[in-house]
Protein backbone atom coordinates (compact mmCIF):
# COMPACT_ATOMS: atom_id res chain seq x y z
CA UNK A 1 0.00 0.00 0.00
CA UNK A 2 0.91 3.79 -0.69
CA UNK A 3 1.18 5.86 2.66
CA UNK A 4 -2.24 8.13 3.26
CA UNK A 5 -1.59 10.78 6.04
CA UNK A 6 -5.24 9.32 6.84
CA UNK A 7 -4.51 5.32 7.45
CA UNK A 8 -2.51 4.85 10.04
CA UNK A 9 0.27 2.63 8.68
CA UNK A 10 3.82 1.08 9.73
CA UNK A 11 6.64 0.40 7.74
CA UNK A 12 8.65 -2.22 6.97
CA UNK A 13 10.93 -1.41 3.86
CA UNK A 14 9.94 -1.85 1.21
CA UNK A 15 6.10 -1.25 1.94
CA UNK A 16 3.79 0.14 4.33
CA UNK A 17 1.71 -1.63 6.36
CA UNK A 18 -1.83 -0.99 7.91
CA UNK A 19 -1.84 -0.40 11.55
CA UNK A 20 -4.65 -2.05 13.91
CA UNK A 21 -4.93 -0.18 16.31
CA UNK A 22 -7.05 2.64 17.45
CA UNK A 23 -6.17 6.06 15.58
CA UNK A 24 -5.49 9.14 17.07
CA UNK A 25 -6.20 12.48 15.06
CA UNK A 26 -3.24 14.86 14.42
CA UNK A 27 -3.84 18.64 14.52
CA UNK A 28 -2.34 21.32 12.98
CA UNK A 29 -1.25 23.44 16.26
CA UNK A 30 -1.50 26.67 14.25
CA UNK A 31 -5.30 25.53 13.11
CA UNK A 32 -6.63 23.25 15.19
CA UNK A 33 -7.77 21.70 12.15
CA UNK A 34 -7.31 17.59 12.43
CA UNK A 35 -4.63 16.68 9.49
CA UNK A 36 -4.67 13.18 9.50
CA UNK A 37 -4.46 9.99 11.89
CA UNK A 38 -2.37 7.80 13.82
CA UNK A 39 -1.82 4.82 15.86
CA UNK A 40 0.12 2.87 18.47
CA UNK A 41 1.91 0.01 17.68
CA UNK A 42 0.35 -3.38 18.31
CA UNK A 43 2.38 -6.21 19.87
CA UNK A 44 1.50 -8.01 17.19
CA UNK A 45 2.81 -5.19 14.29
CA UNK A 46 6.20 -4.38 16.87
CA UNK A 47 7.13 -8.61 16.61
CA UNK A 48 6.71 -8.36 13.00
CA UNK A 49 9.50 -5.35 12.90
CA UNK A 50 11.41 -7.07 15.45
CA UNK A 51 11.19 -10.14 13.15
CA UNK A 52 12.21 -8.49 9.49
CA UNK A 53 15.18 -6.47 10.70
CA UNK A 54 16.88 -9.52 12.68
CA UNK A 55 16.62 -11.47 9.17
CA UNK A 56 17.46 -8.60 7.27
CA UNK A 57 20.89 -7.58 9.58
CA UNK A 58 22.20 -11.20 9.56
CA UNK A 59 22.55 -10.39 6.21
CA UNK A 60 23.93 -7.18 5.56
CA UNK A 61 26.48 -7.51 8.55
CA UNK A 62 28.53 -9.73 6.28
CA UNK A 63 28.23 -7.01 3.04
CA UNK A 64 31.07 -5.84 2.42
CA UNK A 65 31.91 -2.34 2.86
CA UNK A 66 32.33 -1.20 -0.57
CA UNK A 67 28.83 -2.88 -1.09
CA UNK A 68 27.22 -1.41 1.76
CA UNK A 69 28.34 2.40 0.28
CA UNK A 70 26.99 1.46 -2.21
CA UNK A 71 23.64 0.81 -0.79
CA UNK A 72 23.80 4.06 1.13
CA UNK A 73 24.95 6.30 -1.89
CA UNK A 74 21.69 4.61 -3.53
CA UNK A 75 20.16 6.40 -0.26
CA UNK A 76 21.30 9.59 -1.20
CA UNK A 77 20.69 9.74 -4.61
CA UNK A 78 16.93 8.98 -3.42
CA UNK A 79 16.82 12.05 -1.32
CA UNK A 80 18.02 13.85 -3.85
CA UNK A 81 15.62 13.16 -7.02
CA UNK A 82 12.52 12.93 -4.69
CA UNK A 83 9.47 15.38 -4.44
CA UNK A 84 9.20 16.57 -0.83
CA UNK A 85 6.30 18.73 -0.98
CA UNK A 86 3.93 16.61 0.46
CA UNK A 87 6.26 15.61 3.00
CA UNK A 88 7.22 18.89 4.36
CA UNK A 89 3.56 20.30 4.33
CA UNK A 90 2.81 17.14 6.75
CA UNK A 91 5.62 18.77 9.00
CA UNK A 92 4.28 22.14 8.86
CA UNK A 93 0.65 21.13 9.67
CA UNK A 94 1.54 18.57 12.28
CA UNK A 95 3.75 20.44 14.43
CA UNK A 96 4.27 24.03 12.72
CA UNK A 97 7.42 25.20 11.48
CA UNK A 98 7.76 27.18 8.54
CA UNK A 99 7.90 25.76 4.89
CA UNK A 100 11.20 26.87 3.84
CA UNK A 101 12.64 25.15 7.01
CA UNK A 102 10.39 21.75 6.53
CA UNK A 103 11.70 21.18 3.10
CA UNK A 104 15.31 22.41 3.92
CA UNK A 105 15.01 19.83 6.69
CA UNK A 106 14.06 17.00 4.33
CA UNK A 107 15.82 17.47 1.34
CA UNK A 108 19.28 18.16 2.66
CA UNK A 109 20.19 14.91 4.14
CA UNK A 110 21.52 13.51 1.35
CA UNK A 111 25.22 14.61 2.62
CA UNK A 112 24.89 12.42 5.59
CA UNK A 113 24.28 9.24 4.02
CA UNK A 114 27.69 9.94 1.48
CA UNK A 115 29.57 10.64 4.35
CA UNK A 116 29.02 7.61 6.83
CA UNK A 117 29.13 5.26 3.46
CA UNK A 118 32.30 6.10 2.93
CA UNK A 119 34.10 6.81 6.22
CA UNK A 120 32.60 3.37 7.25
CA UNK A 121 34.84 1.78 4.34
CA UNK A 122 37.77 3.56 5.20
CA UNK A 123 37.70 2.61 9.32
CA UNK A 124 38.14 -0.86 9.41
CA UNK A 125 39.90 -0.82 12.61
CA UNK A 126 43.53 -0.02 14.17
CA UNK A 127 46.75 -2.43 14.04
CA UNK A 128 49.19 -1.79 17.52
CA UNK A 129 52.32 -2.10 18.04
CA UNK A 130 52.42 -5.86 19.04
CA UNK A 131 52.94 -6.73 22.38
CA UNK A 132 55.28 -10.02 21.55
CA UNK A 133 57.04 -10.90 19.30
CA UNK A 134 55.62 -13.05 15.88
CA UNK A 135 52.36 -11.98 17.28
CA UNK A 136 49.82 -9.91 15.00
CA UNK A 137 47.62 -7.24 17.02
CA UNK A 138 44.87 -5.50 15.79
CA UNK A 139 41.59 -4.36 16.76
CA UNK A 140 38.12 -4.49 14.26
CA UNK A 141 34.91 -3.14 14.49
CA UNK A 142 31.34 -4.88 14.29
CA UNK A 143 28.13 -4.15 14.20
CA UNK A 144 25.84 -4.43 17.33
CA UNK A 145 22.83 -5.82 15.82
CA UNK A 146 19.75 -3.84 15.68
CA UNK A 147 19.32 -0.62 16.71
CA UNK A 148 16.14 1.90 17.83
CA UNK A 149 16.14 5.71 17.22
CA UNK A 150 13.91 7.42 18.91
CA UNK A 151 13.12 10.37 17.53
CA UNK A 152 11.81 14.13 18.16
CA UNK A 153 9.17 16.56 16.58
CA UNK A 154 11.55 19.48 16.10
CA UNK A 155 14.03 18.25 13.66
CA UNK A 156 12.17 15.04 13.17
CA UNK A 157 13.90 13.90 9.71
CA UNK A 158 17.47 15.24 10.15
CA UNK A 159 18.14 14.26 13.43
CA UNK A 160 16.65 10.74 12.43
CA UNK A 161 19.17 10.40 9.46
CA UNK A 162 22.01 11.41 11.69
CA UNK A 163 21.82 8.26 13.55
CA UNK A 164 20.74 6.19 11.06
CA UNK A 165 23.27 6.75 8.42
CA UNK A 166 25.44 5.91 10.60
CA UNK A 167 23.77 2.98 12.16
CA UNK A 168 23.50 1.34 8.68
CA UNK A 169 26.81 2.21 7.76
CA UNK A 170 27.92 -0.06 10.79
CA UNK A 171 26.23 -2.96 8.90
CA UNK A 172 23.20 -2.47 12.12
CA UNK A 173 19.47 -2.66 10.72
CA UNK A 174 17.72 0.67 12.13
CA UNK A 175 14.30 0.66 13.44
CA UNK A 176 12.36 4.33 13.93
CA UNK A 177 9.91 5.41 16.79
CA UNK A 178 8.68 8.59 15.34
CA UNK A 179 7.40 11.37 17.86
CA UNK A 180 3.95 11.21 17.70
CA UNK A 181 3.91 14.86 16.57
CA UNK A 182 5.58 14.33 13.53
CA UNK A 183 4.77 10.72 12.56
CA UNK A 184 3.07 11.47 9.23
CA UNK A 185 5.65 13.64 7.92
CA UNK A 186 8.58 10.40 9.42
CA UNK A 187 6.10 7.90 7.74
CA UNK A 188 5.69 9.74 4.43
CA UNK A 189 10.01 10.21 4.28
CA UNK A 190 10.46 6.19 4.43
CA UNK A 191 9.97 5.95 0.64
CA UNK A 192 14.10 6.69 0.14
CA UNK A 193 14.63 3.70 1.98
CA UNK A 194 13.09 1.56 -0.55
CA UNK A 195 16.76 0.70 -2.50
CA UNK A 196 17.60 -0.96 0.53
CA UNK A 197 17.69 -4.74 1.48
CA UNK A 198 14.29 -5.86 2.47
CA UNK A 199 13.30 -5.20 5.97
CA UNK A 200 16.54 -3.24 6.75
CA UNK A 201 14.91 -0.21 7.79
CA UNK A 202 11.74 0.01 9.92
CA UNK A 203 9.38 2.78 10.64
CA UNK A 204 6.99 2.35 13.87
CA UNK A 205 4.60 4.51 15.18
CA UNK A 206 3.76 5.18 19.16
CA UNK A 207 4.16 6.72 22.02
CA UNK A 208 6.10 5.79 25.30
CA UNK A 209 5.01 2.65 25.34
CA UNK A 210 6.25 1.70 21.73
CA UNK A 211 9.76 2.99 23.13
CA UNK A 212 9.73 1.55 26.13
CA UNK A 213 8.75 -2.25 24.02
CA UNK A 214 11.85 -1.70 21.71
CA UNK A 215 14.24 -0.68 24.53
CA UNK A 216 13.57 -4.34 26.61
CA UNK A 217 13.64 -6.56 23.94
CA UNK A 218 16.20 -8.50 23.45
CA UNK A 219 16.22 -8.51 19.86
CA UNK A 220 17.43 -5.26 19.89
CA UNK A 221 21.01 -4.14 20.41
CA UNK A 222 21.73 0.06 20.48
CA UNK A 223 19.68 3.14 21.40
CA UNK A 224 19.60 6.53 20.22
CA UNK A 225 17.23 9.39 21.78
CA UNK A 226 16.39 12.52 21.15
CA UNK A 227 14.53 14.26 23.56
CA UNK A 228 13.39 16.13 27.15
CA UNK A 229 16.29 15.43 30.10
CA UNK A 230 13.84 13.54 31.92
CA UNK A 231 13.00 11.12 29.18
CA UNK A 232 16.37 10.68 28.11
CA UNK A 233 17.34 9.80 31.63
CA UNK A 234 14.46 6.88 31.77
CA UNK A 235 16.08 5.26 28.06
CA UNK A 236 19.16 5.48 29.64
CA UNK A 237 18.25 3.51 32.73
CA UNK A 238 16.49 0.76 30.98
CA UNK A 239 19.49 0.52 28.42
CA UNK A 240 22.05 0.09 31.45
CA UNK A 241 19.53 -2.48 33.04
CA UNK A 242 20.08 -3.89 29.98
CA UNK A 243 23.67 -3.46 29.13
CA UNK A 244 22.30 -1.83 25.91
CA UNK A 245 24.49 1.08 24.81
CA UNK A 246 22.82 3.99 24.14
CA UNK A 247 23.32 8.38 22.67
CA UNK A 248 21.36 10.16 24.26
CA UNK A 249 20.60 13.95 23.37
CA UNK A 250 19.02 14.97 25.97
CA UNK A 251 18.02 19.31 25.26
CA UNK A 252 19.60 21.88 27.06
CA UNK A 253 19.42 25.62 28.18
CA UNK A 254 22.42 27.27 26.22
CA UNK A 255 23.93 30.27 27.38
CA UNK A 256 25.06 33.35 25.03
CA UNK A 257 27.21 35.57 25.73
CA UNK A 258 27.57 39.09 24.13
CA UNK A 259 31.08 40.82 25.52
CA UNK A 260 31.75 44.44 25.12
CA UNK A 261 34.16 43.29 22.35
CA UNK A 262 31.36 41.81 20.30
CA UNK A 263 30.12 42.88 16.83
CA UNK A 264 26.74 44.69 17.86
CA UNK A 265 24.98 44.60 14.98
CA UNK A 266 26.01 40.97 14.04
CA UNK A 267 25.39 39.73 17.62
CA UNK A 268 21.73 40.82 17.44
CA UNK A 269 21.14 39.50 14.33
CA UNK A 270 22.75 36.02 15.33
CA UNK A 271 21.23 36.53 18.26
CA UNK A 272 17.21 36.60 16.89
CA UNK A 273 18.17 33.52 15.02
CA UNK A 274 19.54 31.90 18.37
CA UNK A 275 16.74 32.46 20.22
CA UNK A 276 13.55 31.91 17.79
CA UNK A 277 15.09 29.84 15.18
CA UNK A 278 11.42 27.14 14.88
CA UNK A 279 10.27 28.94 17.86
CA UNK A 280 12.85 28.19 20.00
CA UNK A 281 11.99 24.71 19.83
CA UNK A 282 15.79 23.44 19.06
CA UNK A 283 17.91 21.81 21.87
CA UNK A 284 20.68 24.34 20.96
CA UNK A 285 18.46 27.51 21.02
CA UNK A 286 19.76 29.53 23.13
CA UNK A 287 17.71 30.94 26.68
CA UNK A 288 20.80 32.67 28.60
CA UNK A 289 21.84 35.61 28.11
CA UNK A 290 24.68 37.18 29.92
CA UNK A 291 25.48 40.78 27.93
CA UNK A 292 28.28 42.83 29.45
CA UNK A 293 26.52 45.70 30.90
CA UNK A 294 29.03 48.35 28.84
CA UNK A 295 27.33 47.36 26.14
CA UNK A 296 24.06 46.02 27.29
CA UNK A 297 21.49 48.75 26.59
CA UNK A 298 22.35 49.42 22.81
CA UNK A 299 22.63 45.39 22.16
CA UNK A 300 19.04 44.99 23.63
CA UNK A 301 17.72 48.00 21.35
CA UNK A 302 18.87 46.78 18.34
CA UNK A 303 17.73 42.68 19.49
CA UNK A 304 14.43 44.03 19.96
CA UNK A 305 14.54 45.83 16.74
CA UNK A 306 15.06 42.90 14.65
CA UNK A 307 12.94 40.93 16.95
CA UNK A 308 9.56 43.07 16.29
CA UNK A 309 10.28 42.93 12.50
CA UNK A 310 9.91 38.83 12.49
CA UNK A 311 6.30 37.71 11.49
CA UNK A 312 4.12 35.59 13.14
CA UNK A 313 1.56 33.14 11.38
CA UNK A 314 0.86 29.29 9.97
CA UNK A 315 4.12 27.96 8.54
CA UNK A 316 2.62 27.44 5.50
CA UNK A 317 2.20 31.84 5.02
CA UNK A 318 5.35 33.73 4.75
CA UNK A 319 6.73 33.76 8.31
CA UNK A 320 9.30 33.15 10.53
CA UNK A 321 7.55 32.59 13.79
CA UNK A 322 5.14 29.80 13.96
CA UNK A 323 2.88 27.91 16.17
CA UNK A 324 4.67 25.75 19.30
CA UNK A 325 4.29 22.47 19.19
CA UNK A 326 0.96 22.15 21.80
CA UNK A 327 -1.04 23.81 24.33
CA UNK A 328 0.99 22.07 27.05
CA UNK A 329 4.30 23.48 25.27
CA UNK A 330 2.90 27.11 25.29
CA UNK A 331 1.57 26.69 28.78
CA UNK A 332 5.03 25.97 30.05
CA UNK A 333 6.82 28.81 28.18
CA UNK A 334 3.83 31.37 29.54
CA UNK A 335 4.81 29.92 33.13
CA UNK A 336 8.22 30.67 32.97
CA UNK A 337 7.59 34.04 31.65
CA UNK A 338 4.94 34.69 34.17
CA UNK A 339 7.14 33.98 36.82
CA UNK A 340 9.68 35.65 35.59
CA UNK A 341 8.48 39.07 35.55
CA UNK A 342 6.40 38.24 38.92
CA UNK A 343 10.26 38.48 40.29
CA UNK A 344 11.42 41.26 38.58
CA UNK A 345 12.14 40.71 34.86
CA UNK A 346 10.63 42.98 32.32
CA UNK A 347 9.41 41.75 29.06
CA UNK A 348 10.89 44.50 26.54
CA UNK A 349 9.10 42.67 23.42
CA UNK A 350 6.60 39.70 23.37
CA UNK A 351 5.80 38.25 26.63
CA UNK A 352 2.40 37.37 25.25
CA UNK A 353 0.15 35.54 23.25
CA UNK A 354 -0.40 37.59 19.84
CA UNK A 355 -3.94 39.23 19.52
CA UNK A 356 -4.02 38.27 15.81
CA UNK A 357 -3.11 34.77 16.33
CA UNK A 358 -5.73 33.79 18.99
CA UNK A 359 -6.50 30.46 17.71
CA UNK A 360 -3.40 28.01 17.87
CA UNK A 361 -0.99 27.67 20.24
CA UNK A 362 1.52 31.10 19.33
CA UNK A 363 3.51 33.15 21.07
CA UNK A 364 4.82 35.91 20.83
CA UNK A 365 9.09 35.94 20.43
CA UNK A 366 9.78 37.47 23.76
CA UNK A 367 12.29 39.27 25.02
CA UNK A 368 13.33 39.62 28.86
CA UNK A 369 15.53 42.05 30.30
CA UNK A 370 16.91 42.27 34.33
CA UNK A 371 17.13 38.42 34.66
CA UNK A 372 18.75 36.80 37.55
CA UNK A 373 20.58 33.59 37.50
CA UNK A 374 17.95 32.29 40.37
CA UNK A 375 14.61 32.73 38.11
CA UNK A 376 12.95 29.47 36.80
CA UNK A 377 13.43 30.64 33.56
CA UNK A 378 17.26 30.51 33.63
CA UNK A 379 17.20 27.09 35.70
CA UNK A 380 14.58 25.39 33.60
CA UNK A 381 14.73 24.58 29.79
CA UNK A 382 11.94 26.82 28.31
CA UNK A 383 11.83 25.57 24.40
CA UNK A 384 9.93 28.14 23.56
CA UNK A 385 10.49 32.02 21.72
CA UNK A 386 11.94 33.30 25.06
CA UNK A 387 15.79 35.01 25.53
CA UNK A 388 16.27 35.83 29.22
CA UNK A 389 19.01 38.57 29.35
CA UNK A 390 21.43 38.61 32.33
CA UNK A 391 23.37 42.05 32.61
CA UNK A 392 26.84 40.88 33.75
CA UNK A 393 30.31 43.12 34.70
CA UNK A 394 32.52 41.57 32.69
CA UNK A 395 33.65 37.98 30.67
CA UNK A 396 34.67 36.68 33.24
CA UNK A 397 31.33 36.91 35.22
CA UNK A 398 29.25 35.76 32.22
CA UNK A 399 31.52 32.32 31.89
CA UNK A 400 31.17 31.41 35.97
CA UNK A 401 27.39 32.42 34.83
CA UNK A 402 26.87 30.19 32.03
CA UNK A 403 28.72 27.30 33.28
CA UNK A 404 26.37 27.58 36.40
CA UNK A 405 23.55 25.07 34.92
CA UNK A 406 22.93 21.41 35.21
CA UNK A 407 22.46 21.58 31.48
CA UNK A 408 26.06 21.65 29.13
CA UNK A 409 24.83 20.94 24.83
CA UNK A 410 25.88 24.18 23.14
CA UNK A 411 27.30 27.56 24.34
CA UNK A 412 27.53 30.75 21.93
CA UNK A 413 29.58 33.73 22.34
CA UNK A 414 30.07 37.38 20.23
CA UNK A 415 33.18 38.79 20.66
CA UNK A 416 35.94 40.12 18.53
CA UNK A 417 38.66 39.70 20.80
CA UNK A 418 40.67 36.64 20.10
CA UNK A 419 41.86 35.54 23.40
CA UNK A 420 37.91 36.11 24.37
CA UNK A 421 37.27 33.63 22.23
CA UNK A 422 39.56 31.13 23.01
CA UNK A 423 39.10 31.52 26.56
CA UNK A 424 35.27 30.73 26.24
CA UNK A 425 36.20 27.44 23.77
CA UNK A 426 38.44 26.39 26.64
CA UNK A 427 36.46 27.49 29.56
CA UNK A 428 32.36 26.76 28.66
CA UNK A 429 30.81 23.41 29.76
CA UNK A 430 29.15 22.50 26.92
CA UNK A 431 29.47 20.06 23.94
CA UNK A 432 29.39 22.76 21.51
CA UNK A 433 30.81 26.00 21.49
CA UNK A 434 29.67 28.75 18.98
CA UNK A 435 32.11 31.89 18.38
CA UNK A 436 29.91 34.52 16.20
CA UNK A 437 27.90 32.09 14.60
CA UNK A 438 25.72 29.83 16.13
CA UNK A 439 24.00 26.53 15.71
CA UNK A 440 26.28 25.38 13.07
CA UNK A 441 26.70 21.75 12.73
CA UNK A 442 29.41 19.77 10.33
CA UNK A 443 29.11 16.33 9.39
CA UNK A 444 32.63 15.41 10.17
CA UNK A 445 32.72 16.98 13.99
CA UNK A 446 30.58 15.20 17.24
CA UNK A 447 27.24 16.69 18.27
CA UNK A 448 26.31 15.91 21.99
CA UNK A 449 26.50 17.52 25.31
CA UNK A 450 28.00 17.48 28.21
CA UNK A 451 26.17 17.01 32.14
CA UNK A 452 22.11 16.74 31.47
CA UNK A 453 22.51 17.69 27.76
CA UNK A 454 23.13 13.58 27.00
CA UNK A 455 25.90 10.64 26.67
CA UNK A 456 27.88 10.26 23.52
CA UNK A 457 27.82 11.58 19.97
CA UNK A 458 25.81 11.63 17.35
CA UNK A 459 27.81 12.88 13.72
CA UNK A 460 31.83 12.36 13.47
CA UNK A 461 33.48 9.67 13.46
CA UNK A 462 32.47 9.62 17.20
CA UNK A 463 28.85 9.19 15.95
CA UNK A 464 30.09 6.26 13.75
CA UNK A 465 31.40 4.51 16.39
CA UNK A 466 28.23 4.68 18.76
CA UNK A 467 26.87 2.12 16.63
CA UNK A 468 29.81 -0.57 16.22
CA UNK A 469 31.31 -2.44 19.11
CA UNK A 470 35.16 -3.12 19.43
CA UNK A 471 37.21 -6.51 19.06
CA UNK A 472 40.65 -7.40 20.01
CA UNK A 473 42.18 -9.96 17.57
CA UNK A 474 45.36 -11.77 18.48
CA UNK A 475 47.04 -13.53 15.93
CA UNK A 476 50.66 -15.79 16.20
CA UNK A 477 51.13 -16.34 12.69
CA UNK A 478 53.92 -18.67 13.86
CA UNK A 479 52.53 -21.02 17.11
CA UNK A 480 54.92 -21.47 19.44
CA UNK A 481 54.97 -23.04 23.23
CA UNK A 482 55.24 -19.85 25.51
CA UNK A 483 57.19 -19.65 28.33
CA UNK A 484 54.67 -18.38 30.45
CA UNK A 485 52.44 -20.89 29.98
CA UNK A 486 51.57 -23.54 32.58
CA UNK A 487 52.94 -25.30 34.22
CA UNK A 488 55.59 -22.47 35.76
CA UNK A 489 58.98 -24.08 35.69
CA UNK A 490 60.50 -24.29 38.72
CA UNK A 491 63.19 -21.32 38.73
CA UNK A 492 60.24 -19.17 39.11
CA UNK A 493 59.11 -20.46 42.79
CA UNK A 494 61.62 -19.50 45.74
CA UNK A 495 61.50 -21.39 49.31
CA UNK A 496 60.25 -19.27 51.97
CA UNK A 497 58.99 -20.82 55.17
CA UNK A 498 58.82 -24.28 54.12
CA UNK A 499 56.02 -23.02 51.35
CA UNK A 500 56.81 -21.85 47.85
CA UNK A 501 55.39 -18.93 46.30
CA UNK A 502 55.44 -17.80 43.11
Amino acid sequence: MDFSPDRPAFFVNPDYRPMAGTNKPVIDPATLETVGAIAAASDGEIDAVLTAATKAQAAWKKLDAKSRAKHLHAVANAIEAADFTRCAELMVREMGKPYPEAIGEIANCAPIFRYYAEMARDDAGKIAGTTQAGSFQYARYEPYGVSVHIMPYNFPILLMCWTVAASLAAGNACIIKPAEATTLSTSDYMTVFRSLPEGLVSCLPGGAATAQALIASDRTHAVAFTGSVAAGKAVAVACAERMKPCVIEAGGSDPLIVSQYAPLDVAAAGSVTAAFHLTGQVCTSAERFFVVEAVHDRFVELFAERTRALRIGNGMDKTEIGPLVSEAARAKVMRLVDDAIAHGAKAVTGGRIPPAHNVGWFYEPTILTGVTPDMAIVREECFGPVAAICRVRDFDEAIRLANDSPFGLGASVFTTDLAEAHEAAERLEAGMVWVNNPLIDNDALPFGGWKASGLGRELGRQGLDAFRRSKMVIIDHRPTIQEWWYPYPDSWFRETGGRKHV
